[in-house]
């Protein structure tokens, strides 16, 4: 069951003249950064690893819409019972969709809702979502406050959603760089992918790049089993881990590689070695299955070569990193000649920290 399509426009005006909001609406983004810049007109948000998500509260309704437009509504019946019980009607909320599970969020049981069918409302009950808000585009009644400073904002915000369940709650919010540092080392192990860095003084500006976001990394090897491009000139790299049992498993894929990693990478890689029958065996299909993928919005099988699986490779991940993959694709830093294959760490148990086998490799 694939999402619903765009709804009818959603418009109102503040004034005579004034700005019109309507239906969908680009929700405002952040630009990624390498270092927490540090200032004093500054705040920093958590960054959970969820979905994206507007709220509107209707008159008598409830329309939830995905950072691509989309209509979520119908995939989160928890989530618009409690919006409608306690919203007040004319609200616009910006938030994050997340499941719990264990302790830490659970991008999986997300994603479960849009295959869920019949079964939605028992997944609901056993796997109950929260919207995590922490932005407020139109306060009740319809007042727009998309003009109105950040500050102003948050304190609009916490006041509206004061007393609310625990399902709309408001992110927290610091000043305090330590207090950030201590979310990046001990609170990735619950789900949060880095921070979100914004200006007090800033208003909510759709659609535009006027935050800022600092994932969380960390670094660890993996195997090259496959490159995308050819092995003469390679793209971006497949990579793999073995699990316990010696089977080279898929693990994710990096971000397009610089043209002197290309270089460098080409003069090492070489095709799969035939068997004594001169047959050609590889431990993952080609193309590539569109599930291994974890792109939830198109997915279709990717082509690629194969290659020998005996370059190891320095990569830097982030905390998104579910049934034995890293969900968003890794940074390559460099080859590691001198590491052996058998010498990175074997892939995680479901429910391990995947922080855990960096400090072991380190």
């Amino acid at each position: 069951m694939g999402l619903e399509g765009l709804s009818p426009a959603w418009r109102w005006e503040t004034s005579p003249g004034g700005p019109v909001l309507g239906r969908p609406v680009a929700p405002m983004l952040a630009a990624p950064v390498d270092s927490v810049p540090e200032g004093p007109n500054l705040v920093y948000e958590p960054k959970w690893d969820g979905w994206r998500a507007l709220a509107f509260r209707g008159a008598s309704d409830v329309y939830l819409q995905s950072r691509a437009g989309r209509n979520l509504t119908p995939y989160f019946p928890d989530i618009t019972r409690a919006v409608r019980a306690f919203v007040p009607p004319g609200t616009v909320l910006d938030g994050e969709l997340v499941v719990w599970e264990r302790g830490r969020t659970n991008f999986a049981l997300l994603q479960r809702r849009v295959t869920a069918g019949r079964q939605l409302l028992r997944e609901a009950r056993e796997h109950p979502a929260y919207y995590v808000t922490f932005d407020l585009l139109v306060d009740a009644g319809g007042e727009s406050v998309l003009d109105a400073q950040l500050v102003e904002r948050r304190a609009r915000l916490v006041r509206l959603l004061a007393g609310a369940p625990p399902q709309l709650a408001v992110t927290p919010q610091s000043a305090d760089v330590s207090e950030v540092s201590e979310w990046l080392t001990t609170w990735t192990a619950a789900g949060v992918e880095g921070v979100v860095i914004k200006r007090l003084d800033s208003r909510y500006e759709p659609g535009q790049r006027g935050w800022a976001k600092f994932r969380a990394r960390a670094t660890t090897e993996a195997i090259i089993g496959g490159v995308t491009g050819s092995i003469r000139n390679p793209d971006t790299a497949l990579l793999g881990r073995f699990d316990r049992r010696g089977r080279l498993r898929y693990t994710g894929r990096t971000h397009p590689l610089a043209t002197p990693q290309r270089q460098e990478l080409a003069r090492l890689l070489s095709p799969p070695r035939p068997t004594e029958r001169r047959v050609v065996i590889h431990p993952w299909p080609d193309p590539l299955p569109a599930a291994w993928s974890g792109q939830f919005e198109r997915p279709e099988p990717l082509r690629y070569a194969q290659v020998e699986p005996t370059v190891v490779a320095e990569i830097q991940v982030d905390t998104a990193y579910e049934h034995h993959r890293w969900r968003h694709r890794v940074r390559y830093a460099r080859p590691r000649p001198d590491v052996s294959v058998y010498d990175v760490p074997l892939i995680l148990d479901e429910g391990e920290d995947p922080f855990s086998d960096y400090a072991r490799s380190a």
